[in-house]
C-alpha cells in the first residue's frame, strides 16, 4: 500500500501538484493522466522513492515494483535470466548452486561433505522461493513480452534497447510485488504482448498505478483515474473506469468555468459599488470590506487555464546532396552467438521513404545504430553519397547527452546556433523560462522525447533515422510529430510500431528484417507494423 499525506511536488519553483493526499491499495487499477510536462512521471518517481517531494510525506508498506520510462541498468554483462530472476533474489540461489556443484565435482573427504550441505541449504532457500517452477515462471513471463528462451541467456548488452525495457517490465511483473508503478508500460510491445499485459494486470491482486498514452490499455484495466491538472496543480481523483471519466471530467470542466463566470460578475458589482463608496470619506471602510469580499470571490475559483499548448513541431529544411545520399552494402551483425542479420543492402535516394518492419529483436534499431555509425557492422559497408547530413532520433534517447542541459544539448547539437536562437527553438517546443537550465536527466519520457526532436530541427539533416518517434507523446504531440513526418522533404527511414506514423510517412519502400528483404510498398504490409 501507498499512503499519501499533502504531498507537494514542484520542478524548481514551479509547483505542479499542491498539497495531494491519496493513497494505493490493494486491488487498485489507476490510471494518473495529465498532459506531457503536467508532472506524471516526477510523482511517480516521488511514489516509488526514487526522489523526494518538496513538502509532504509517502508512506508505504510491502515490496514497490517501479518500472521507469527510461530503465538503466548498470550491468550490462548481466544475463536476462538472471536480470529477470534477481526481481525475487533467486539469481544469486541459482549462481550458488552452480558454484557449489563446481566444488562437488572437483572434491572429495569433508570438502566435498561441506559442498553437499552448503548445495542442501541453498536448494532449502529455493525451494522456499518457489522452487523450479519460479524460474519457470520467468520464462513464461518474458515469452509473453516477446523475450523467448533463446534471449534469456544472453547479456543485456547483446540486446536492443526495447528489447532491454521489456527485461526491466518482466522483471517488474516477475517481482510479486504488492504495489506495481509503471511508466508507459506498452513501450515497445507489440500488438500481443499489449493484450497479455493487460489481462495480467486486469487479474494482478496487488495494486497498480500506471502512467500511459495508450488509451485501450487504461480503458480495460482502470478503475480509478487521477487527474494531474497542470492548470490548477491538482489532482482531480475519479473513482470510476475510463469513459466514465471522460464524461465527468468534461462535466467538471464546464461546471467549474460557470462557477468561476459567477464569481466574476459577483466580484465586479462588489468593485463598482465599492468604487461608488470611495468616493465618499464616511463609506471607506465599508468600500474595503466590499473590495475583500470581491478578492476572496475570484481566490475561491481558479481562473479557466489557457488552452493546452501543443510543441510546433517542424522538421529541418533538409540540405542539397546528391541523387543518393547513403547507401549500404552486405552489413551483418552478431553479439555473441546470435545473429541479428546478414547481408542487407539499402539505398536511400534524396527524398526517399522507407519503412524498415521486422518483430522484437530482429534488428530493426541496430540497422539504424549501423546507419548512423554509432557501432561497427560485422561485415559490409555504410557509404556516404555527397552532401549527407544525417539525423537520428533514438528511441532510448541516447543521442542526449543526460548530464548537459536542456540548452546545452541544443548548442551541441547545431554550434552555429546564439543562445537567443536555441531558446527560440526550445520555446516552440514548450520549453519556456528554466526548462532551458534543466539537466536532460530529470525530464520525463514526452519532454526527452521532445528534446530530441527539437534537437533534429536545427540540424539540417537531409536524411532522418527515425526510431519509434512518437514514443511517449500525448495525442496532441503526436499529431504534431505525424504532421511534420508528412510534411519533410527530406528521406526517411522509419522504425514504428506505430501505424499512424506509417500512414504520415507514405512509404515508398519497405525493408522486412532479418531477411533483409526490400520491395516495394503495399497495403498488404501494413497489418505487420503493430505486430513488429
Amino acid at each position: 500500500m501507498l499512503i499519501a499525506h499533502d504531498l507537494e511536488v514542484r520542478a524548481g519553483a514551479r509547483l505542479l501538484l499542491g498539497a495531494a493526499s491519496f493513497q494505493v491499495s490493494a486491488g487498485d487499477k489507476i490510471g494518473m493522466v495529465g498532459r506531457n510536462g503536467a508532472g506524471k512521471t516526477t510523482t511517480m518517481r516521488i511514489l516509488a522513492g526514487e526522489a523526494l517531494p518538496a513538502a509532504g510525506t509517502v508512506r508505504r508498506s510491502g515490496r514497490i515494483g517501479y518500472l521507469p520510462q527510461d530503465p538503466r541498468e548498470s550491468d550490462l554483462t548481466t544475463t536476462v535470466r538472471s536480470r529477470i530472476l534477481s526481481a525475487r533474489g533467486i539469481d544469486g540461489i541459482f549462481e550458488r548452486l552452480r558454484r557449489y556443484e563446481s566444488t562437488m565435482a572437483k572434491s572429495d573427504g569433508s570438502a566435498l561433505e561441506a559442498a553437499m550441505a552448503s548445495y542442501s541449504r541453498a536448494e532449502a532457500e529455493l525451494v522456499a522461493a518457489g522452487g523450479y517452477a519460479a524460474a519457470s515462471d520467468a520464462a513464461r513471463i518474458a515469452a509473453n513480452l516477446a523475450l523467448p528462451e533463446r534471449v534469456l541467456d544472453q547479456q543485456l548488452h547483446e540486446l536492443s534497447g526495447g528489447q532491454r525495457r521489456r527485461v526491466e517490465l518482466a522483471r517488474i511483473l516477475y517481482s510479486r510485488s504488492d504495489t506495481l508503478l509503471l511508466d508507459e508500460p506498452t513501450n515497445h510491445l507489440d500488438a500481443d504482448s499489449v493484450v497479455w499485459l493487460r489481462d495480467f494486470l486486469k487479474s494482478y491482486t496487488g495494486g497498480v498505478m500506471m502512467i500511459s498514452h495508450d488509451t485501450s490499455l487504461i480503458e480495460d484495466v482502470v478503475t480509478k483515474v487521477f487527474h494531474l491538472d497542470a492548470t490548477r496543480a491538482v489532482l482531480d481523483i475519479y473513482s470510476m473506469g475510463w469513459k466514465l471519466y471522460l464524461a465527468q471530467r468534461e462535466a467538471d470542466e464546464k461546471r467549474r468555468k460557470r462557477e468561476r463566470a459567477s464569481a466574476e460578475r459577483k466580484a465586479a458589482a462588489l468593485l463598482a459599488q465599492s468604487d461608488k463608496l470611495h468616493a465618499k470619506a464616511t463609506k471607506a471602510v465599508a468600500a474595503q470590506n466590499m473590495a475583500r469580499r470581491a478578492e476572496r470571490l475570484l481566490a475561491s475559483t481558479k481562473a479557466a487555464g489557457p488552452a493546452e499548448k501543443v510543441a510546433a513541431i517542424s522538421l529541418p529544411d533538409p540540405a542539397p546532396s546528391g541523387k543518393t545520399p547513403l547507401v549500404a552494402r552486405g552489413l551483418s551483425k552478431s553479439y555473441g552467438s546470435l545473429e541479428v542479420f546478414t547481408d542487407v543492402d539499402l539505398a536511400i535516394d534524396r527524398g526517399s521513404r522507407v519503412v524498415v518492419l521486422g518483430l522484437n529483436g530482429a534488428g530493426k534499431t541496430t540497422l539504424l545504430r549501423l546507419l548512423m555509425n554509432l557501432e561497427p557492422a560485422d561485415t559490409g559497408e555504410v557509404i556516404p553519397g555527397h552532401g549527407l547530413k544525417l539525423g537520428y532520433f533514438a528511441q532510448e534517447h541516447d543521442m542526449l547527452d543526460m548530464s548537459a542541459t536542456v540548452q546545452q544539448n541544443m548548442m551541441a547539437a547545431a554550434p552555429d546556433l546564439d543562445e537567443t536562437q536555441a531558446r527560440r527553438v526550445l520555446g516552440s517546443f514548450l520549453f519556456t523560462g528554466d526548462d532551458d537550465a534543466k539537466p536532460a536527466h530529470v525530464l520525463s519520457g514526452g519532454e526527452k522525447t521532445r528534446l530530441a526532436l527539437a534537437t533534429l530541427v536545427v540540424s539540417r539533416a537531409n536524411v532522418l533515422l527515425l526510431d519509434e518517434p512518437t514514443n511517449n507523446l500525448d495525442p496532441a504531440s503526436r499529431a504534431e510529430v505525424l504532421r511534420a513526418i508528412h510534411d519533410y522533404k527530406g528521406a526517411i527511414v522509419l522504425v514504428t510500431h506505430d501505424e499512424g506514423a506509417v500512414r504520415a510517412l507514405e512509404p515508398e519502400r519497405v525493408l522486412v528484417l532479418p531477411d533483409g528483404v526490400e520491395d516495394l510498398w503495399s497495403e498488404s504490409y501494413a497489418g505487420l507494423v503493430s505486430l513488429a
